[in-house]
């Protein structure tokens, strides 16, 4: 028994020595402290499927970064807390990151909810703040170490619905009414407030002005109520249970509108396709990512199959086309900037970041004077002959078509909606 102890003991020691090993072959030698990224996330709460997804994506730009040596010669190492989608609870983990932890670099959780509360505390140490998918928080704030990631542009409240509008103003006949309507929260009151911008720089006569609240769960009585006013097109702004919710209402009340969508989060996600599937036909709705041949940008398809492999058994979105390609892409920025500056000094991060245009996996990123991007890309995107219960045809082109802005267009729309 013992001669047998010993050696297994030997032989756990000799296979402890070889994988020892074969790291210090295949991985970086790291002589200096790790280099600490802090942030809160979105882990548990309403936004937790988004949150985990992001998180994916970030750790594979970890790992991808680190297999290059890491940021100044520095293994790159998170701190992260859950924000459990909880914007009360922001405040105090990025006051622990900063005084506790004393991470080296910030950036944000998911979602403007989770992004404002963090403003001040990244503000009152003046750093670079590199944000994901927040609409117009820094309108208020107005912090030029402020950078965001989703494709908004310059003027976020109204660019990210003035596809849609443009849209319409294409139609003949013009359609001449608007219903507009949105969850009663700060992602969704700021892109009603930009839709009722557009509609009235377009002609637009608004027949439907509403809110609801995000505790709503039947939109039925909302749907009926808009088709009562008869509008050619309905404007939503909504989070991703209010936007399957409208859908299935719109479907089941037969609204006759001639566009319906704009700014409904959840129709991005995969498993939400597959559980709406045909009742999505020719809605048009709002996009970043996907997979038309007009955005095959260089290291997006790697970057997916990466993630698609890390998600299997996560419970995220196993696709990945929405938000994980922009939060890989928000830490490249950050990537790029150091290694260029070979400095964490927020000053000259900044500098950096103002005056380059980075080149990431969801393509060239531009930034503007406040932080947004300087050039809108909200994609305007009609789903086009989707099927039942089939997740996989989602994952190629013909099925989110994109329809503006018209460098990136892939097909013509089908009007009207109810057709």
């Amino acid at each position: 028994m013992v001669s047998r102890r010993l050696f297994a003991r030997a032989a756990v020691a000799a296979g402890a020595l070889a994988f020892a090993a074969g790291t210090l072959v295949s991985a970086p030698v790291y002589a200096a402290k790790p280099l600490k990224i802090g942030f809160s996330m979105a882990l548990t709460g309403g936004l937790a499927g988004a949150g985990k997804a992001a998180l994916i994506a970030m750790e594979i730009w970890r790992a991808d970064v680190n297999k290059k040596g890491g940021l100044l010669g520095r293994p790159v190492e998170f701190v992260y807390y859950d924000d459990a989608t909880q914007p009360a609870k922001v405040p105090p983990i990025y006051t622990k990151l900063l005084n506790v932890d004393k991470v080296d670099l910030v950036v944000s959780s998911y979602g403007t909810n989770e992004i404002a509360p963090a403003m001040p505390i990244v503000m009152r140490k003046k750093l670079v703040f590199p944000s994901l998918f927040g609409l117009a928080v820094n309108d208020e704030f107005k912090y030029n170490r402020y950078f965001q990631i989703m494709p908004a542009g310059p003027e976020p409240k109204t660019d990210w619905s003035k596809g849609f509008f443009e849209l319409a103003l294409e139609q003949n006949p013009k359609p001449k009414t608007v219903a507009i309507v949105s969850a009663d929260a700060e992602f969704a009151l700021n892109a009603a407030a930009g839709a009722r911008k557009n509609a009235k720089a377009a002609g637009f006569i608004v027949v439907y002005d509403k809110t609801f609240p995000p505790s709503t769960t039947d939109f039925s009585p909302i749907v009926r109520a808009i088709e009562a006013e008869k509008p050619d097109l309905v404007y939503v702004a909504s989070y991703p249970p209010h936007s399957v919710g409208m859908v299935k209402a719109a479907r089941e009340v037969g609204l006759k509108a001639k566009m319906f969508g704009g700014g409904m989060v959840g129709l991005q996600f995969a498993a939400i396709q597959k559980n709406l599937g045909p009742q999505l036909n020719n809605i048009v709705n709002y996009d970043f990512w996907v997979p038309e041949p007009t955005l095959n940008f260089p290291g997006v398809k790697e970057f997916l199959a990466k993630y698609q492999e890390a998600a299997k058994g996560k419970g995220v979105d196993p696709l990945g086309h929405y938000l994980p390609p922009y939060a890989y892409a928000y830490l490249q920025v950050l990537e790029e900037a150091v290694n260029a500056t070979k400095s964490l000094d927020q000053g000259k991060l900044a500098a950096y970041m103002h005056k380059t245009t980075f080149k990431t996996v969801v393509g060239n990123v531009k930034f503007g004077s406040n932080g947004e991007w300087a050039t809108s890309r909200v994609l305007m995107v009609q789903f086009r002959d989707v099927k039942p219960n089939d997740m996989a045809q989602f994952a190629g082109p013909g099925k989110r078509i994109v329809l503006y802005p018209k460098a990136w267009k892939s097909g013509d729309i089908v009007y009207p909606f109810n057709q």
